[in-house]
């Protein structure tokens, strides 16, 4: 198979992880091609604009894009790179598994949840935010629609057979948000009947926060609205041992974007520490997304024993001595043999 993604290298520690996770993709022979474009700050400097045309032009034409970290200006006249990809491409499901690994500084073992974030409506839209002149009253609306709660709840369902899960738990607030949180129940409710081989569990997201922190095993797959999502990955994401180990797939009818899920990183930029594994999960994940679950399985299995057996070359973030190269020559190493 030959296939061409779109590659953002990304601000800050971006180009580091990227090359890292680049060289770790060529070891596994998968075929893939590289059209490097830009985004973010870079692009702000070299084109006067934080997302180019052109760049968009590239992820259409290639339908998959692997991308690092950006970081957008402080300040007003910027909008989120990550939020105007989300809706340019109506990428409606971000995806967000977090999985442990071995020797981080995590609370718990064995954990395995997927976290399904509606990503394109919700309390996140720019439409409806507005400031009163004296600067006393800021009013925010958000807005779910029966077609977004449809399409995102189904995906979560249709992840979990694909994938051989076994139960979707539906975050919501219904309780206080009687009609936006109250339709995505409703919702989920009507398409959970579909699924009669998936247990079907209804959560108030307070609720899951605590239940998350006391008894995480209890869930498998959940499935819920934009800002809820938000929180909630990064909760698990903090279950297995941080940002850093929390890939990001964004998936729409007409293209998919992966991502390493934390940010640009500034202060460590350029010193070589820079743990990968985000982008290199990402980049799993895109394999399972291009028909090639064994390679992505593969890349996974590599980075478990790497973590497990060659501490030293990790980096120092998990508990190892090595540096971001290092850490790739380990997983390409393995690869190898």
């Amino acid at each position: 198979m030959s296939k061409t993604i779109a590659v953002i290298p990304g601000d800050g520690i971006g180009p580091e992880i990227m090359t890292a996770t680049l060289r770790v993709l060529d070891a596994l022979d998968c075929g893939l091609s590289y059209d490097f474009v830009d985004a973010g700050m870079v692009a702000l400097e070299k084109h006067g604009d934080l997302l180019p045309k052109a760049t968009l032009d590239k992820i259409a034409e290639h339908k998959v894009a692997l991308k690092g970290p950006l970081t957008t200006p402080i300040g007003g006249g910027f909008t989120s790179v990550n939020v105007t990809l989300r809706r340019h491409f109506d990428l409606y499901a971000n995806v967000r598994p977090a999985v442990s690994f071995p020797g981080t500084k995590s609370r718990y073992e064995n954990i395995d949840i997927i976290t399904v974030r509606e990503n394109t409506e919700g309390a996140y839209r720019s439409e409806g935010q507005t400031l009163s002149e004296d600067g006393e009253i800021a009013e925010s609306v958000a807005r779910n629609t029966r077609a977004g709660s449809s399409r995102i709840v189904r995906y979560a369902f249709e992840l979990a057979v694909r994938k051989g899960r076994k139960k979707v738990t539906a975050v919501h607030k219904a309780n206080i948000l009687k009609t936006s949180s109250g339709l995505f129940l409703n919702v989920a409710r009507e398409i959970a009947k579909e699924y009669p081989q998936i247990e079907f569990n209804e959560m108030i997201v307070d609720n899951t926060c605590m239940q998350l922190v006391m008894n995480p095993y209890q869930f498998d797959v959940i499935v819920t609205t934009n800002l809820f999502g938000d929180i909630l990955s990064d909760l698990c994401a903090g279950l297995v041992g941080g940002l850093g180990l929390a890939p990001g797939d964004n998936i729409g009818e007409r293209a998919a974007i992966f991502e390493a899920v934390h940010g640009s990183a500034p202060d460590i930029a350029g010193k070589g520490i820079a743990n990968p594994c985000a982008l290199l999960l990402a980049a799993a994940d895109m394999l399972d997304h291009l028909d090639m679950v064994a390679k992505g399985d593969r890349l996974r299995q590599a980075i478990r024993d790497t973590m497990t057996n060659d501490r030293d070359s990790v980096t120092p973030d998990i508990g190892g001595k090595g540096s971001t190269s290092s850490f790739a020559d380990a997983i390409v190493k393995r690869l190898a043999a």
